[in-house]
């Protein structure tokens, strides 16, 4: 089974930066897509910014420019750096992998429990 702790939400004012952390394991980043989707209350979940194991982004048009994705498949880390943070930004983030097709858990989705953050004007 895939375990996702993330852990860097938190309060930060409008303009501020926050470091999301997802950690995974090395086998698991280098065969899998990963990457974060949030959920504002009342608001449907949306993408945020993900990468394939080769390194491909995708990522949505409200945090192109202020967010960016990386990763450290030696520790099994997955980050988002987010910057010039605004309040409609607040939303519990989630990490997501999906195993690709290298990987005996292909074909399979899972998610991290969330973390809040939290963006006051």
């Amino acid at each position: 089974q895939v375990q996702l702790v993330e852990s860097g939400g938190g309060l930060v004012q409008a303009g501020g930066s926050l470091r999301l952390s997802c950690a995974a394991s090395r086998s698991v980043i280098e065969t899998s897509t990963m990457g974060w989707y949030r959920q504002a209350p009342g608001k449907q979940r949306e993408l945020v910014e993900t990468i394939s194991s080769y390194g491909s982004i995708n990522y949505g048009d409200s945090v192109k420019g202020r967010f960016t994705l990386s990763r450290d498949n030696a520790k099994g880390m997955l980050y988002l750096q987010m910057n010039n943070l605004e309040p409609e930004d607040t939303a519990i983030y989630y990490c997501n992998c999906q195993p690709n097709a290298l990987s005996p858990n292909y074909r399979r989705d899972y998610w991290g429990q969330g973390t809040q953050v939290t963006v006051s004007s």
